[in-house]
């Protein structure tokens, strides 16, 4: 058992409600999403139990019902235009709020980690790009340019970061989907941050 200091629950409690509201192939990725974290977490020097933490809660919402979820995610953002998207923007809200309001969490930047992994933010903490990027190569995922992906992950992590908006992005405007406008804005200032701009 490894006791949380930022949550009012340990990691095998927090597992075992996991490994309960999840389906095992989502709980499987989280697991994954957690160990790949942390690997990054060693390389760019972030504390491994906010890093556990971030990783685990990232997905916490992800099955829940739809309404649930968009009043979880609007409570702890505050911003009535996500709420004219889906699950796939809400569910990191959600689980940082769940996170707050459930577990006890005060640590802010865990709490952005969490919120942020789905479409990153301004001004991210190192935390939140290694959740952010972990999420996108771990072991099981699958796309044109993951083992690229991989490879700058631990060579050049804001650029991995820039990786991920830009092939989000890619495929949002593929599948005619709508974008929300901070997807734009935060892909935008990764560009001006980076010194490469091939993506």
């Amino acid at each position: 058992m490894t006791d949380y200091h930022i949550l009012s629950i340990d990691r095998d409690t927090l597992l075992a409600d996991l490994s309960e509201r999840l389906s095992v192939k989502r709980f499987e990725h989280v697991l994954r999403v957690e160990a790949t974290a942390l690997e990054l977490a060693e390389v760019y020097q972030v504390d491994f139990e906010r890093t556990s933490v971030a990783a685990l809660m990232h997905d916490y919402a992800k099955e829940m019902p739809d309404a649930a979820m968009r009043e979880l995610a609007l409570a702890y953002t505050g911003d009535p235009l996500l709420g004219e998207f889906n699950g796939n923007l809400w569910h990191g809200p959600a689980a940082a709020e769940i996170a707050r309001s459930q577990f006890g969490c005060q640590d802010v930047e865990v709490l952005k980690a969490i919120a942020e992994h789905t479409i990153g933010a301004l001004g991210m903490s190192v935390l939140s790009k290694v959740i952010f990027v972990a999420d996108y190569i771990e072991p099981k995922r699958k796309f044109k340019a993951v083992d690229k992906a991989r490879k700058v992950a631990f060579e050049d992590l804001d650029q991995a970061v820039l990786l991920k908006m830009a092939g989000s992005i890619r495929k949002l405007i593929k599948d005619s989907e709508l974008i929300y406008l901070p997807s734009i804005e935060n892909y935008n200032a990764f560009v001006k941050k980076t010194s490469s701009k091939t993506i």
